[in-house]
């Protein structure tokens, strides 16, 4: 009996027919295959050091070399491997930190939305607590004291960007909850646990959605972040936001070090959020609410 709208083929076509999604799409798609194919694209190890070949050029300028398209870094790895492998570093803990937040925030916000009175004030007080918190000090702060740690980013990630799921799920349980195939249900006598599952998360999981392409992108920017201030992924991991941190102290001499990273960074944040955009607009969400 459930009020889900499953997306059918005229929703397809219209993302099809949406220029902001097809290129999303093609761009994200196109980092997650470079990412699962790294081990048998990347032209060398990346954590291999060559010191006779430190800060070799991109092919295409003076002094480079085909054999190592992107150049070097500083120790002599290759740079074209390294930004392969840090595809998956990225994406990996982009994914990891929305899964974490989602099950945090939706949790929450599904069951202040839905039950309301106590538990609702105790959803919203711990939104608003949770929105008082600086993110980056904090995250800064966690990672000075316990380490760096690939996990530990993640942990730290997926436990400070819940606030969202939580908000645009409790306004959006709210409004399901008093509609008549959510009536329908409990006239059929379904128990709490079956219309949470079966009515209202079928049809908030597309506000959801759209929520994750934004705080994925919102993860993988703080995860370079705290990686080229030295307290994000460990070294020697070819992370793209340790990449940038080890290139500064040569940019000015060898910019391309700095640039190469920056650019698929860019690259693939631009396009998490071409597909959140391309989404929001389709389904009409508001996330401010």
């Amino acid at each position: 009996m459930s009020g889900a709208v499953l997306p059918g083929s005229g929703a397809t076509r219209r993302l099809l027919r949406n220029a902001t999604f097809v290129i999303g799409a093609l761009i994200v798609g196109l980092v997650v295959v470079v990412a699962i194919l790294a081990p048998w694209i990347a032209p060398y190890d990346p954590y291999a050091i060559d010191l006779g070949r430190r800060l070799v050029p991109p092919a295409w300028m003076e002094g480079g070399t085909p054999a190592n398209w992107l150049g070097t870094d500083q120790l002599g790895r290759d740079y074209l491997s390294r930004l392969i492998y840090g595809a998956r570093i990225s994406l990996i803990i982009g994914v990891a930190t929305v899964i974490t937040s989602g099950i945090i925030g939706t949790t929450l916000g599904v069951l202040g939305g839905f039950y309301g009175g106590r538990i609702d004030d105790v959803v919203m007080f711990l939104i608003t607590a949770r929105l008082s918190i600086p993110v980056v000090l904090v995250a800064l702060a966690v990672a000075g004291l316990l380490g760096t740690s690939f996990t530990l980013v993640i942990l730290v990630l997926g436990l400070l960007l819940w606030d969202r799921f939580a908000v645009v799920a409790r306004s959006t349980t709210m409004q399901l909850r008093t509609l008549d195939y959510v009536s329908a249900a409990w006239c059929a006598g379904s128990s709490h646990a079956s219309v949470l599952l079966r009515e209202i998360l079928p049809n908030i999981a597309t506000h959801l959605a759209v929520v994750a392409t934004l705080e994925m992108a919102l993860a993988i920017l703080l995860e370079a972040a705290l990686s080229f201030l030295g307290l994000g992924v460990p070294a020697p991991l070819p992370s793209w936001g340790l990449m940038i941190s080890e290139a500064k102290e040569y940019m000015f001499f060898t910019p391309w070090v700095i640039l190469v990273p920056g650019v698929a960074l860019f690259v693939l944040v631009f396009g998490v959020n071409l597909l959140g955009d391309a989404l929001r607009d389709m389904l009409g969400t508001d996330l401010s609410r």
